[in-house]
This record gives C-alpha cells, sequence and structure tokens, in this order.
C-alpha cells in the first residue's frame, strides 16, 4: 500500500481521530496482508498536546474482572515485549519503557471476596497474578501499612507502565511507513444515504468520500461526531482526571503500581512517584485546571496512611488529563452500529485506552478484512448495549 496523494478525495476506510487507537487501527489494517484499501486518518491537533494518550499514567494491567478486558490487556503485553519487530521503520526501533514492575491491589476485608473472584478468573486467562493474604503482603512489601488489609493481588510479570506518547508515534510512524495517509483536519459533517455513511466532511479538505468511517474521537469529540451521523446516544464523555508528582526519601524506588482500597494510586516515576484518584464528584469538564485540593485533602492523607515514608512527601509538577468517560459502564464500545453499519465506533475506554490500543487495533482491521474477528472476539463490546441499556459489569475500574 503507498502514500496516497494529497488530493486524493476518496478512501476506503476514514478513520477520525490519530491518537494512540486510531494510529493502531490504522497500523494494524496496513499490517494487514488480506487488505488493500486505502486509509486516511484525520486528526485535527497532531501535537497531541490534550490527548488522553499523551496526558496518561501510561498503565497496563491484567487485573479486571473481566474475561474480555483481561484478554487484551494479555495481547498488549505480548505486543509490547516485540514492539521493536513489528513497528520499526528503517533503523528506528521504537523503545517505549515498558516497565513490568506490576500493579498492587489492595483490599480491606469487605473488598476481600470480590479481589479473590477477580483473581481466580485473571488467572484462569492466563495472567500471572499473586495472591497475598494480609502477612504476605507485609513480608513482600514491608513499607505497607497492612493492618487494616485483608489480602492483595500483585502482578509478577506483564503488568507495568509506559511511555504513551512513545507508543502513539510509533503507531503513526508505522502506519504512515506502511501506506497510511494522515490528514490535519477536522471531521465537521457526515453525510450518511440510504442508511450508510458515503463521506466524511472536513473543515480544510471538504468532502472526502469513504466506504467506511470509524471514529476513534477522543473524550471531547466523540459523542459530536456520532451525532453528525444522527448518532443521538453515545454516552461518551470528558472526565478530568488530575496527576501529581512527588518525591519521597525513604520510600525505595522497585515498587509496583499501587492502588489503595481507597482508589488513590501511586507509583514511582525514575526518582519520584506519580499518583492519583478519580474525584467524587465527577462531573463532564472541559478543562484542564489542576485540582490541588484533591491532592491536600484526599490524596496526601491516604498516602501517608498507607506507606508512612509518604508522611513526609514533598509534592512536585501536577498536571490534567480527560478520561473518554463511558457512563454507561466505562468499558470500550466497538465496531459498526448496528443501523448505520459502515459508521464503527472506537470509543470510550475510560481510562484503559493505551493498553486496550493493540487488541482494538487487531480487532477492528479484522472485521475490515475478514468480516469477522479471526483471534479475539471482542462483539460483547458492541453499541447494542447501548441502546439496550446492557451494561458490562467491570469491577476494576481505576
Amino acid at each position: 500500500m503507498s502514500e496516497q496523494a494529497p488530493d486524493t478525495r476518496m478512501y476506503d476506510i476514514i478513520i477520525a481521530g490519530g491518537g494512540v487507537i486510531g494510529s493502531s487501527i490504522a497500523y494494524f489494517l496496513a499490517a494487514e496482508p488480506a487488505f488493500d484499501g486505502r486509509v486516511a486518518v484525520i486528526e485535527p491537533a497532531p501535537s497531541y498536546a490534550h490527548a488522553s494518550t499523551s496526558l496518561s499514567a501510561g498503565g497496563v494491567r491484567h487485573q479486571f474482572s473481566s474475561a474480555e478486558n483481561i484478554r487484551m490487556s494479555l495481547f498488549a503485553t505480548e505486543f509490547l515485549r516485540t514492539i521493536g519487530e513489528r513497528l520499526a521503520v528503517d533503523d528506528i526501533v521504537p523503545d517505549v519503557g515498558f516497565h513490568e514492575n506490576g500493579y498492587l491491589f489492595l483490599a480491606t476485608e469487605p473488598g476481600r471476596d470480590v479481589l479473590q473472584h477477580n483473581h481466580a478468573l485473571q488467572t484462569e486467562q492466563g495472567a500471572d497474578i499473586e495472591w497475598l493474604d494480609s502477612a504476605a503482603l507485609a513480608a513482600r512489601f514491608p513499607e505497607l501499612a497492612t493492618a487494616d488489609l485483608a489480602a492483595g493481588t500483585y502482578g509478577r510479570s506483564g503488568e507495568g507502565w509506559l511511555n504513551p506518547y512513545g507508543l502513539l508515534q510509533a503507531f503513526k510512524r508505522k502506519a504512515r511507513a506502511l501506506g497510511v495517509t494522515y490528514i490535519e483536519d477536522e471531521v465537521t459533517g457526515v453525510d450518511v444515504a440510504d442508511g450508510r455513511v458515503t463521506a466524511a466532511e472536513c473543515a480544510q479538505r471538504g468532502r472526502l468520500d469513504c466506504g467506511l468511517l470509524i471514529n476513534a474521537v477522543g473524550a471531547r469529540g466523540a459523542a459530536r461526531l456520532a451525532a453528525l451521523a444522527g448518532i443521538d446516544d453515545l454516552p461518551v464523555r470528558p472526565r478530568k482526571r488530575c496527576m501529581f508528582v512527588f518525591e519521597a526519601a525513604g520510600a525505595g524506588r522497585d515498587w509496583p503500581l499501587t492502588v489503595d482500597p481507597s482508589g488513590v494510586y501511586f507509583r514511582p516515576e525514575g526518582d519520584q512517584f506519580v499518583c492519583g484518584v478519580g474525584p467524587e464528584p465527577d462531573p463532564d469538564c472541559k478543562d484542564f485546571d489542576v485540582d490541588t485540593a484533591l491532592f491536600e485533602e484526599v490524596i496526601w492523607p491516604t498516602l501517608a496512611q498507607r506507606v508512612p515514608a509518604f508522611e513526609a512527601l514533598r509534592p512536585g509538577a501536577a498536571w490534567a488529563g480527560h478520561y473518554a468517560y463511558n457512563t454507561l459502564d466505562q468499558n470500550a464500545i466497538l465496531g459498526p452500529h448496528p443501523e448505520i453499519g459502515n459508521f464503527w465506533f472506537a470509543n470510550g475506554f475510560s481510562g484503559h485506552g493505551l493498553q486496550q490500543s493493540p487488541a482494538v487495533g487487531r480487532y477492528l482491521s479484522e472485521l475490515a478484512a475478514f468480516g469477522e474477528a479471526r483471534t479475539l472476539d471482542l462483539a460483547t463490546f458492541g453499541f447494542e448495549r447501548v441502546t439496550a441499556g446492557r451494561p458490562i459489569r467491570e469491577m476494576n475500574v481505576v
């Protein structure tokens, strides 16, 4: 597949949104031998300064409570371990700094049964997760205050974190090398005739005909793009998440990403730590203002209680990003619309998009090339559950 001329007006597939999800889809399409169509990615802000990807914590975990979510992240680990082979372009071999330090989920007695149920499913799916009772937690992580803890689960391998922007750029670079066209523009209209999308209308380029339009727009535009196609019920909204950096002498460095029963989490970042928590209340939000009170009033006291060395921490930088939050069930919405069959969704990842991007790209490329999933069927995340009001229950949302 070769790079299309800048004035090309017809594409087999247009992907609206060039973040990590859109660029993963583009890469897997271009790399699939059974697909030889023309692909364009339309991205209005290629600096990605406010993209969810660039501002994320970069986590990859297998500790979910649904089999599909677990298996998506298992594939992400496999992909990341071989990323140099998959996404190399000429002599540029990507290294996204994947640190397999694991996740550590902590539970008090009321949460013990849920944690144990999740652990059984995770290990059944092939995840390398260790069960730790209170005594084992204290022995393995002596810096933790464990008196109130009943158990924990620790990812011994395959879980950790990476450079989110590096992964996005690696996908994009490889997709372009394989012939995908990236267009700096914004989709401002969707033409639909006889129940099918016929074109995307762009602010600068005008009309671009297409055989398939994939909505991979992020938090602030996914629902708007769907509405342009006459779909008014996509439940994806921008929800703000703040991240804070701190230093703490004597706390050690070799920590997993640790999730307190309260939802507060922290992980090391070089000689420092990164932390955060989902806010309560959690309204739709368009600004990027950092909520310093969240750190001072919620996060810091929780950290000090859980790790005594954190009581004397020194706060550092902070930033805010947006989750593409699925208000129905905080899970992805994937695949075709039931009535407009060539309008596809890749939205609503609710903070899990980075780690799910390889599996999503593979899945949608298989649907496009073969009309069916050939590896991991993710039809459970289809749009039909939205119209039916049938949420998927995921108990491990962080």
